[in-house]
């Protein structure tokens, strides 16, 4: 009895999955085939049992992008802007080029050089004093390959000297003269502009770790503080937001990191930075903010991610420098503050940035600032519900008064009109 249960139960639920498979597998077969970021992005209404799962950043806290471009096949871009190239390879990669090149360049003109002694028959008659070589004493191609460097780099120890007789060597002279030029002007320049990179300076702009939320002028704000750890500024400062977030379209498009601008001052001007101390860059949180109905309990379960962007040149060199970092949701801290670092010594401001990251709580609602806006409307309301409910009030006493005495109120336009008729006779009769 108990194994015929069982195997009716077990039949069941093969049926049942059969039919669900059945069900489903229309959906599947027109189901889009995403991306992987895309899959593991999807919005909540379309993977509700899913599993919590670490956010990915986008930007890292130290500035470097979490992007890697895969699957390029026009490589050959890369070649068109080589300067580019050659100046974003890591350092033991171009150390590696500027060797190569010149390495090469010597050993080809050198290569040219003994052909030219070989072709001539300089080779056998190196102990002929009669003989006028192309180049004197070029015994073999190591003595080549020297007189190429002393040629291209302009030593000229004096020792190998070309000759007028050689025609084809004054030729060469001024092409390898012309070349080594090029890749001298080429490849320090490269050098040069690998070294001076700004990427350094970026280094001594601070972010702090974390960004909160409280009340500030009596309005919910995002903050976070940046700072300056150089006596050398950064001129024309500039700090830019962007929220990086995941969204559905009304269409159900699908928009895996969308990007979507965060205001920090852009129209009041406040976004332009004076940095010769940390400042506390503020992000009001209204209708247009991407933050108008997050509160302290929807914040841990958003997916999403603030980079900021310092933007300045560097006042020592005038190149631009940019400094990034970003702030997932478990590094927003809801109902804290940022403790002062800037205190008045005797004749000068000093700065303590080991206070810079730290924060103290305060007293903040954990509502959200839509539902702060609307608690503050109501609390203004009531006065005006009042006179108008009142009005409406009275309106209806008086149609009600008039639906009752009917009778009455044509009395009384009566009475009116012969009150008008008799005082137009008296009128009349005077």
């Amino acid at each position: 009895m108990t194994m015929a249960k069982l195997t009716e139960s077990m039949t069941n639920v093969l049926e049942g999955d059969s039919m669900d498979q059945d069900v489903e597998s229309p959906v599947a077969i027109h189901q889009p085939k995403l991306p992987k970021q895309a899959r593991d992005d999807l919005p909540r209404h379309i993977s509700r049992d899913r599993t919590k799962r670490k956010i990915q950043r986008y930007v890292r806290k130290d500035g470097k992008c979490n992007v890697h471009h895969g699957n390029v096949r026009e490589t050959y871009r890369y070649l068109t802007d080589i300067f580019t190239t050659l100046v974003d390879l890591k350092w033991r990669f171009n150390l590696l080029i500027f060797v190569m090149v010149y390495t090469v360049t010597w050993l080809f003109f050198g290569m040219i050089w003994w052909l030219i002694a070989y072709i001539r028959g300089d080779m056998d008659h190196i102990e002929d004093p009669s003989w006028t070589p192309c180049v004197t004493n070029l015994n073999g191609f190591v003595s080549a390959f020297l007189f190429s460097i002393e040629t291209e780099t302009t030593i000229g120890y004096g020792y190998r000297v070309i000759t007028d007789k050689c025609p084809e060597g004054i030729i060469l002279l001024l092409i390898q003269s012309v070349l080594g030029s090029i890749v001298n002007a080429f490849m320090v320049g490269c050098m040069f502009v690998k070294i001076s990179q700004p990427k350094k300076r970026a280094e001594t702009l601070v972010f702090s770790t974390h960004a909160v939320i409280s009340m500030r002028d009596g309005k919910l704000c995002l903050m976070f503080r940046v700072g300056d750890l150089r006596n050398s500024h950064i001129v024309e400062a500039s700090i830019r937001a962007k929220l990086i977030k995941s969204k559905q379209t009304s269409e159900g498009e699908f928009i895996p990191l969308n990007q979507t601008d965060i205001n920090v001052g852009y129209y009041t001007g406040d976004d332009r930075l004076f940095l010769v101390s940390p400042l506390i860059i503020s992000h009001e949180i209204n209708q247009q903010s991407p933050f108008w109905e997050i509160s302290k309990a929807q914040l841990p379960k958003e997916e999403l991610e603030i980079v900021v962007i310092l933007e300045g040149m560097v006042e020592a060199t005038g190149m631009t420098c940019q400094a990034r970092s970003s702030y997932i949701t478990s590094e927003i801290l809801w109902g804290y503050r940022f403790t002062p670092v800037l205190t008045l010594e005797d004749g000068f401001y000093e700065v303590d940035y080991n206070s810079f990251h730290e924060t103290y709580e305060t007293s903040t609602p954990s509502l959200s600032a839509k539902e702060l806006a609307e608690l503050a409307n109501r609390a203004e309301l009531p006065l005006s519900w009042s006179v108008s409910s009142k009005l409406n009030q009275h309106a209806e006493l008086e149609t009600e008064e008039e639906e009752k005495n009917p009778e009455e109120q044509t009395e009384r336009n009566g009475d009116v009109a012969n009150l008008e008729n008799e005082s137009k006779v008296v009128t009349l009769d005077s």
